[in-house]
């Protein structure tokens, strides 16, 4: 979640066209639309993001191509407070930005209020159909009876990195293929992680609630069931899980750090853990937290427990509270056309979610030398076809993640048996989804 990466990539992008006398809103009843302006008529739009979306050299670029348009960006440092004013703005009815993104850790607190957004499916523009995206991120974004809400810019699709040099010692593989059958599955992950902790006596992982929220992340259902109930004491998928990072947890695996505490931070560079759950954006984090001193130490390959799975994204929406909404809509669709999110991918690191642009020769030949020269643009694209649909997300589910599970398995890390933080998750859920 963009509100957990603390400040890292992640953005997204909507559209629209000609707008009709009244647009279909998901929340019952039409609603009257303003019209377009009228051709080179002065319009002023507000654009509101959070941490990095790559959009300071693009904003210039548009009103240089629509020189009657002129842009507000209104860009915070902290995703968590961004969403809880925008959800204040929402149930206010006034203050919102002409665009606004909503990140993917967000999303399913504002799909149920569908009518307060445009229907991005009615008045887009007509390049911007359904097939420019990959098709479970366009998804993610449909309320449950079809509007659209918004248009995703990037995504966090999920690879494994490790250190080499700690892989060495302990006598592992180090080269990125010869490593792909150690995270071929969780079992496999937690098997070597095992071993490793068992003849090292040091740590495999950072924290067992990275692990545990990939892991629920992949399944079918998550936390809310799609009656939009609390379906964590029914969902086997996630007990499963829970046992497993719980069981890895008491063999010593755990580093037991908080993801993006200080300790977390440093704990990079003083080579506290071996592997990390890595989508993306986490190649940026380990190189500003590990430093020049641990180049070249760290290794990211193409392989991923299960699969495949996504940390990460957003989308930019259009609310009914924009006077200016075909512009509006116009401006997000440039922003995430799949020209954009390559410059925004080579300006921030934010990984498209558009087709086309995960076959750009910009995007695929990119490396990273920190990483020992990895091209990692190739290498992420190959992740994010992986992925298969989204996973629903009901109105609470990134608040369970954040304040029931997290908070349950570092009482697990710290002592608590995994019964009784099972029961403290479970509780906490109930109170966040009354």
């Amino acid at each position: 979640m963009r509100t957990i990466r603390n400040g890292l990539v992640l953005a997204l992008g909507i559209t629209m066209t000609a707008l009709g006398a009244t647009a279909c809103n998901g929340g019952g009843g039409d609603q009257q639309t303003p019209a377009a302006a009228a051709p080179n008529e002065h319009v002023d739009l507000t654009l509101a993001t959070f941490t990095e979306f790559g959009y300071e050299a693009l904003i210039p670029e548009y009103e240089r191509l629509h020189p009657n348009i002129k842009i507000t960006h209104r860009k915070t440092g902290e995703g968590g407070p961004y969403h809880q004013d925008l959800i204040t703005k929402l149930a206010a009815g006034s203050g919102l930005a002409d665009v606004a993104a909503v990140e993917e850790g967000h999303l399913s607190d504002v799909l149920d209020k569908g009518s307060k957004f445009n229907d991005l499916s009615k008045i887009g523009p007509a390049d911007a159909s359904p097939d420019r995206w990959l098709s479970w991120k366009y998804d993610a974004a449909k309320t449950k009876d079809g509007k659209l809400i918004g248009y995703g810019t990037d995504i966090g699709p999920l690879a494994m990195c490790y250190r080499k040099d700690m892989f060495q010692a302990a006598g592992l593989p180090t080269d990125p293929e010869q490593v792909k059958p150690l995270f071929a599955s969780w079992d496999s992950y937690f098997a070597a992680g095992a071993d490793y902790a068992a003849k090292t006596h040091k740590a495999w992982f950072d924290s067992a609630s990275q692990n545990f929220n990939a892991m629920v992340n992949q399944l079918p259902t998550g936390y809310i069931g799609s009656d939009d109930k609390l379906a964590l004491e029914s969902n086997q998928g996630i007990k499963d899980a829970w046992t497993k990072v719980t069981d890895a947890v008491a063999k010593g695996e755990s580093a037991k750090l908080v993801a993006f505490s200080n300790e977390w931070n440093s704990g990079f560079k003083q080579g506290a853990f071996a592997t990390k759950v890595c989508p993306s954006w986490m190649l940026g984090v380990i190189k500003e937290q590990a430093g020049p001193d641990n180049a070249n130490k760290w290794a990211v390959t193409a392989a991923f427990p299960g699969g495949g799975g996504n940390w990460g994204g957003s989308y930019l929406t259009v609310p009914t509270q924009s006077k200016h909404p075909k512009e509006a809509a116009e401006l997000a669709a440039w922003l995430t056309a799949p020209e954009q999110q390559v410059k925004a991918f080579q300006a921030k690191g934010n990984f498209p979610s558009q087709v086309k642009a995960l076959t750009d020769p910009a995007l695929l030949s990119q490396t990273n030398p920190y990483f020992g020269g990895a091209k990692v643009g190739e290498l992420f694209a190959e992740q994010a076809k992986k992925v298969q649909k989204p996973q629903y997300k009901g109105p609470g589910d990134g608040q369970i993640q954040e304040n029931a599970a997290s908070p349950a398995l570092q009482a697990v890390e710290q002592g608590k048996s995994a019964a009784d933080a099972w029961n403290q998750m479970v509780e906490a859920a109930k109170k966040i989804t009354r």
